[in-house]
C-alpha cells in the first residue's frame, strides 16, 4: 500500500504543524522521512526495539550494523557520550549543528544519560562495540522535529541499499514508498550531498566518509585555538604569541613552525589595534633572539568572532580581559589575564632592554599556562 500521509512544506506557516506531525509520528513508534541539509533521512525512535526492526528491516541492516543518532541541539551530545574529548567538543561546538556525523569510540554507555533512563535495552540501537554515530542537522524543521519529541532517535539515509540518497521528496518516495508512515517534504536538500564522517580517535580523527566538509575545514575546525591579547597588537601580544608558540612545540616535541599541523593555533589581537600594523622592531627582534620570526606580522583588532574561535584566551591586563568578557560574556570561563596587579606593562616606545624584560615577564607567565592548553 502507498504511503498517504505525506506533508509537503509550501509556505512557512507549514512548519509548525508538520513538526507536530512528526513529533506524533515518531513517539507512536512510526517510521518517519524527514529532511536535513544534506539528504533525506528516515529515523525511529531507538526505545522501541518494533521500530527499529522496521527501519533495519527496510535498509536491509543486520541486528549489529548500528544506525546514526539524530539529535536536535548540540547540547543533547552528553546524553549519549558521558565524556567527550577536547576534539570532539570543538567540532561540536563549532560544527553543529551542521553536515557532519561524529563516530565516538571509548564509550561506557552504562553510564551515560540516556541508558539510565531509557534502560539497557535501548543500548544496542545505540552503540556498537562502544561506539556511537551522532548527527545534529541544521536543517530547521528536522531540528525542531529531533528536539521536540524528547526521545532518542536513530536515522540513516532514506533510500533502499545500494540506491543514491535521496535528495528530494520524489526521492524518497522511489525507493520508500509503501515502507514509510510519514513522509515530510520540504522540497530539495541544501547540499544535496552527504555529511562528512568523521572517527575520533584520542585525541584525533580520521575521515570515513567525505561529504560537504572537505579535510582542510575539519582541521580548522577541530584545532585547539589559543589568544593572546593586548592594546595594539604590535608589541606585548605578537611577543606572547611568539614565546608561547615557542613553549607549546617544545611541550608538543614538535617544530615552532610545526604546531599547527599538531593541531594547535596560536594568535593575537588587540582591543585598540588599527588593522595591518607591523610589529614594533624590538618586538621582532626579541622574538626572533627565542626562534620564532614575527617580521610578517600585521595587527589585527579584537572581533567578537576571533575569540568565539578561541580555547584559550591570555590578556596583557584585567581591562583587557574585561573587554573580552564585555565582547563575548560566555568566553570569561576561558579569559584570564597572565598575571595579576597592573598586568604586564606595554613596553611601546621603550629600549630594546623594556622589550626584553617585559618578553621575559610574559614568558615566566605563559610557562604556567602551557599545561592548561594542552590538558
Amino acid at each position: 500500500m502507498p504511503t498517504t500521509l505525506i506533508r509537503k512544506i509550501v509556505a512557512d506557516s507549514d512548519v509548525e504543524e508538520a513538526v507536530q506531525l512528526g513529533i506524533n509520528a515518531l513517539r507512536a513508534g512510526e517510521v518517519v522521512a524527514f529532511p536535513t541539509e544534506t539528504v533525506y533521512g528516515v529515523g525511529v525512535r531507538a526505545d522501541k526495539p518494533e521500530a527499529v526492526a522496521r527501519l533495519r528491516q527496510i535498509k536491509q541492516r543486520n541486528d549489529e550494523k548500528p544506525f546514526t543518532v539524530h539529535v536536535g541541539r548540540p547540547s543533547q551530545a552528553p546524553h549519549f557520550v558521558a565524556k567527550l574529548s577536547g576534539i570532539g567538543q570543538r567540532l561540536i561546538e563549532r560544527a553543529w549543528p551542521g553536515p557532519l556525523t561524529l563516530i565516538i569510540e571509548g564509550i561506557e554507555h552504562e553510564a551515560t544519560p540516556v541508558v539510565k533512563k531509557f534502560g539497557p535495552s535501548v543500548t544496542q540501537a545505540l552503540y556498537y562495540e562502544g561506539s556511537i554515530g551522532l548527527r545534529c542537522p541544521s536543517h530547521a524543521l528536522a531540528s525542531e522535529m529531533l528536539w521536540g519529541v524528547g526521545l532518542p532517535i536513530v536515522a540513516a539515509s532514506a533510500n533502499l541499499a545500494g540506491q543514491r540518497p535521496p535528495r528530494d521528496g520524489e526521492d524518497v518516495l522511489a525507493d520508500l514508498d509503501g515502507q514509510i508512515d510519514l513522509l515530510i517534504d520540504t522540497g530539495p536538500t541544501q547540499y544535496a550531498m552527504a555529511s562528512t564522517i568523521v572517527r575520533l580517535n584520542g585525541q584525533g580523527f580520521e575521515i570515513v566518509r567525505e561529504g560537504v566538509y572537505d579535510e582542510r575545514t575539519l582541521r580548522r575546525l577541530s584545532m585547539k585555538t589559543v589568544l593572546l591579547v593586548c592594546s595594539g597588537n604590535t608589541c606585548r601580544s605578537p611577543m606572547a604569541a611568539a614565546v608561547m608558540t615557542k613553549l607549546l612545540a617544545e611541550a608538543s616535541g614538535v617544530e615552532p613552525g610545526q604546531l599547527e599541523t599538531s593541531g594547535i593555533r596560536v594568535i593575537s589581537a588587540g582591543t585598540f589595534a588599527m588593522p595591518g600594523t607591523s610589529a614594533a622592531d624590538h618586538a621582532v627582534e626579541v622574538s626572533r633572539d627565542i626562534g620564532i620570526d614575527i617580521a610578517d606580522h600585521r595587527s589585527q583588532p579584537l572581533s567578537e568572532e576571533i575569540i568565539r574561535q578561541a580555547d584559550h584566551i591570555y590578556t596583557m591586563t584585567a581591562a583587557h580581559k574585561a573587554e573580552v568578557d564585555r565582547m563575548v560574556p560566555e568566553a570569561s570561563g576561558r579569559s584570564a589575564c597572565l598575571i595579576g596587579g597592573g598586568g604586564i606593562e606595554d613596553p611601546i616606545g621603550g629600549s630594546l632592554e623594556t622589550y626584553i624584560r617585559c618578553a621575559e615577564q610574559i614568558r615566566s607567565a605563559l610557562l604556567i599556562r602551557v599545561k592548561e592548553v594542552l590538558a
